[in-house]
Parts: C-alpha cells; structure tokens; sequence
C-alpha cells in the first residue's frame, strides 16, 4: 500500500511530524551527551570542525617532534657523560705526570709513564663507546633536531668533535725520566681540559636550548588542544537539560498523538 493510500487527519499529521521532528533532536542531544562535543562532523558547523582538526593536525605533529627532541636530549647527555669520565682519566694521568716530575728514581718514573700511556688508551675506548642510537658527538658525529612540523622551518644541529686521546693531544709520551718531558706532558694535558670544559660548555648550552624548546612545544600543543576544545565541547550542563526538555517534548508529542487518533476513532462511532 502506498504511503498516499493512507489518510491522516491533519492534527495526527502535525503531530507525526513533530514527533520525528523531536526524536532527531533527541538523537543529536544523545550523540552530543555520549562524545562530549557539540561539533562532531562538519555537518554540525563546517568553520568550527575543519578549524579544530587544523588544530589537532598541527598539535600531533608538534608531538611527535617531541620524540626527536627526547632523544636529542639523551644523546648530548650521553655525550657529556663520556666528556666527565674522559676529563677524570686525564686528571689522573696528569697526577702520574706529576709525580714523575717530582722524583729522580728512574724506575718510578717509567712506572708512571706506563700507567700512563694505559689511561690514554682507555681515553680512545670511551670516547669510541659514548654513542646514542649511532649518533657519537664525541667522534665527530653531527646531531640535527627538527622543532617545527615542517622539516628545515626550525632546527638545531649539534657538531660534535674527536675526543680520542690523540685528538686531544695527550696521547704523545716520551722518557719520563727526562722530568722535562714529564713537565711538557702536563701542559699537554692542561690543554686537553680546557678542550673538553669548552665543549661541554657548548653541549650544556644546547642541551638548554632543546629542553627550552621541550617546554615550548609542550605549551603550544596544550594551546592547540584548549583552542580545539573551545570550538567542540558540549556545555554538558545544557546539554542534559535539553534531554529532559525533548524527552517531556516526545511524551507529549506522543499523548497529542494518541489523542488525535482518538477523535478519529469517535468518528467510527457514529456508524
């Protein structure tokens, strides 16, 4: 039977449309109530929807820039590290160098010397065993950062340097029992720190500015997140009063209805 086989009275036709008219609105408040959000497809309203996914896009972008930036962190750390032990080892074989200075006995001092030449060694090792994820600042490694979404907008690179104990310049040696060469293995020495205190100088200043950048980026996500909110969110509030409001709407609806059907139902009556 087709829908134009069937006559309705034109109060059971109004109130028919008003029920559905109801029941939508009762489906959209309960969509709103269950997701939180008053925006939820662009239906809803297109300006608000497409600007907080802008928002969220640019928000999950900046956090995963966050990663890059947590192990950039871990890799200087890591760096200036090996930078501290290096600096221990070679304060102690500036003691031996010293004691070898201070003494004439032959034997002591080529004692001294052989020690020594053991630290420098281990001075390569360590320097050779201070990298992060393949990356060695302290081989000469290079470390780049992104802090924008967009690769190359806004990055930082971190050039590292060679702390072998040849490349520090204290790995030379000579007979100690000439305390002249004890005396210039020192001076080497001394040079040595004062490289490793100037580089870990310049890692400490970076290391502030990705940790400066952290902080940053963990503000600007949480602006992004507040902004996408502000254009989304459901006053729930509101929205639980408009639930009783339609529900009430829809039993009346539904009773106006009924008694609609009623008046022609007493129609029937008369035959």
């Amino acid at each position: 039977m087709a829908l134009s086989d069937i006559s309705l009275t034109a109060g059971m036709r109004n109130n028919l449309l008003s029920l559905q008219k109801t029941a939508t609105q009762l489906s959209n408040t309960q969509e709103k109530l269950s997701s939180g959000k008053r925006v939820n497809s662009a239906l809803d309203n297109p300006t608000n929807y497409f600007a907080a996914a802008a928002h969220m896009d640019r928000a999950s972008d900046l956090n995963d820039r966050k990663d890059g930036m947590s192990e950039a962190v871990q890799t200087i750390k890591n760096a200036d590290n090996g930078i501290k032990a290096i600096t221990a080892l070679i304060q102690a074989a500036k003691g031996l160098a010293s004691s070898a200075a201070a003494t004439s006995d032959t034997l002591s001092q080529l004692t001294y010397e052989s020690q020594f030449l053991q630290i420098t060694s281990q001075i390569t090792t360590l320097a050779s065993d201070s990298s992060y994820r393949g990356t060695n600042l302290l081989t000469n490694g290079t470390l780049s950062i992104e802090f924008a979404p967009k690769a190359g907008d806004s990055k930082l690179t971190v050039a590292g340097f060679k702390a072998g104990s040849a490349d520090l310049g204290v790995s030379g040696t000579a007979n100690w029992a000439n305390v002249q060469n004890a005396t210039q293995a020192m001076a080497g020495m001394d040079a040595a720190l004062t490289t490793l205190r100037s580089k870990s100088s310049v890692l400490a200043s970076n290391l502030s500015v990705i940790t400066a950048r952290q902080d940053f980026t963990d503000n600007v996500i949480n602006t992004l997140q507040q902004g996408a909110d502000g254009l989304t969110l459901a006053d729930m509030n509101n929205e639980g009063a408009n639930m009783l409001m339609l529900q009430t709407r829809q039993s009346l609806g539904t009773t106006a209805l009924s008694l609609s059907s009623q008046a022609a139902q007493s129609v029937l009556r008369l035959f």
